[in-house]
């Protein structure tokens, strides 16, 4: 009897314990560290510098083999990512977390339809540096067309310029050629008109196509690059998701949890532990 009162103890404390979930300290990190803040604002704050260097350095350039040639005498613009970049969206990875859901096109558009994305710090008072200087800004973002309207109402909340027409704000799908994730069209589409001085995001993606790959393929593009990043380009740390995740199980999202996650595993590089 009394094993048997022990064990239903042991069990009903178990289900009072929350279910863990993969992404709860990548989720928290954002969120609540310093640490993250910190980091997020000292990249704003290098990229502060940088403007200053490109500006002066009239061969400069952020896009590299996307830039039109005799961009040297182009006006001036930097790029920056939306989600993770300039817009905190940790709202919705806590949700996720909280409901042990997944990323899901029916739960986000609902969340982008909120309009109650944060600020990522030190994004806002870069781009006001780079506006004082007269640099033009665009945000190439995939979030969709349809998600479009609610993007900039956000933007324009938290005290980000944009376009009256919303021209400098190039999502997902909003002309034929910008259906696919790659950003390189759209990319090309602001180098066209403007010397591109920075790129400034949160995944391999917003700076190049070329990240869809393995994990060593990617190591091998970020090695390539190695002389654009904290100059060029800025990357801005982001645990919660990216491609760097789908490099991890060959982006078959639909695997379980469980096989996603020894996939994971299989690829750490770990030390063999004590003798």
């Amino acid at each position: 009897g009394l094993f048997a009162l022990t064990a239903t103890g042991a069990a009903s404390a178990l289900a009072a314990e929350p279910a863990p979930n993969d992404g709860l300290n990548a989720t928290y990190w954002t969120q609540k560290a310093v640490e993250f803040k910190a980091n997020a604002y000292g990249q704003y704050m290098l990229a502060q510098v940088r403007l200053e260097q490109a500006l002066a350095d009239k061969s400069w350039t952020a896009l590299p083999g996307e830039q039109a040639s005799g961009y040297e005498s182009l006006p001036t613009a930097v790029i920056l990512d939306l989600d993770e970049t300039v817009m905190d969206n940790s709202g919705y990875q806590a949700w996720v977390v909280k409901t042990n859901g997944h990323y899901s096109s029916k739960t986000w558009t609902p969340y982008v339809n909120s309009e109650t994305s944060g600020a990522v710090p030190g994004s806002l008072e870069f781009i006001k540096f780079a506006q004082s200087k007269g640099v033009a800004i665009f945000y190439i973002s995939n979030r969709k067309d349809h998600e479009e309207k609610a993007t900039i109402a956000n933007l324009k909340k938290l005290g980000y310029p944009v376009a009256d027409d919303g021209s400098n704000v190039l999502v997902r799908g909003e002309k034929e050629e910008w259906k696919k994730s790659a950003k390189s069209p759209r990319r090309m589409a602001v180098g066209a008109t403007h010397r591109v001085l920075l790129n400034i995001g949160d995944n391999l993606g917003d700076f190049t196509d070329e990240s869809d790959g393995t994990p060593a393929e990617r190591l091998a593009v970020y090695q390539k690059n190695q002389d654009m990043w904290g100059k060029q380009w800025i990357m801005i740390a982001n645990p919660t998701y990216g491609s760097w995740e789908g490099a991890s199980f060959g982006f078959q999202w639909k695997l379980s949890d469980g096989e996603k996650r020894q996939m994971k595993l299989d690829k750490m590089d770990a030390w063999k532990g004590p003798e």
